[in-house]
């Protein structure tokens, strides 16, 4: 079992190193800074099932460090909460295979409220619909699945995490976000405490 356990490490910090990095992540973090602090709108996150728990805690990472985020279900934004979105919103929609239906139904209500919202996908496959429909694609390099049916979303998920992580602190770093900002965000828990020392 140990081998195996290091054998995942080993798979999945390897498909980490293989993200393909390249001036798209400047693009996208130039486009959350212009929208969201520059014209004040925010940036909506949205994904379906492993992804969309990945997009909530993306949205949550970027709100606590100075740029405000949500997470919009796809499922109940053809329900109302489409209202979320605002006209100066850049929208991260997250699907491995960007082909995931609700996300691409998502793309049309948006364009149908607000024409030409600004888009910023993560996907493993960057010739997908989605990829195509992106302003911005941020390829996962689609690794192999860890999972032992290579179902699970497991080495996928990784990526996107990951990827979210190199926006939030790319962005955070072109804000010149600070210890006393990120203390006024924080104010409970081992964190809270931890930042009002530090200030």
């Amino acid at each position: 079992m140990q081998e195996l356990l290091h054998s995942i490490l080993k798979r999945e910090s390897e498909a980490i190193l293989r993200i393909p990095i390249d001036q798209r992540y400047e693009e996208a973090i130039s486009l959350i800074v212009e929208h969201v602090h520059n014209r004040h709108g925010k940036l909506v996150v949205s994904g379906m099932g492993k992804a969309g728990q990945i997009g909530a805690n993306i949205a949550t990472t970027f709100a606590s460090t100075g740029t405000p985020a949500f997470f919009l279900h796809p499922s109940e934004a053809q329900h109302g909460d489409l209202g979320i979105i605002q006209p100066d919103d850049v929208l991260l929609l997250i699907s491995n295979s960007g082909k995931t239906r609700e996300i691409l139904e998502l793309i049309d209500l948006a364009n149908n409220l607000y024409d030409n919202l600004p888009l910023i996908v993560i996907t493993g496959q960057p010739e997908s619909p989605l990829g195509e429909a992106a302003d911005i694609c941020l390829s996962t390099g689609n690794p192999p699945e860890v999972c032992p049916l290579g179902m699970t979303p497991t080495s996928s998920t990784t990526m996107m995490t990951v990827i979210g992580d190199l926006l939030v602190v790319g962005t955070m770093t072109s804000i010149g976000f600070t210890i006393e900002e990120y203390a006024k965000r924080h104010h409970g828990g081992y964190l809270g405490r931890k930042a009002r020392k530090e200030v």
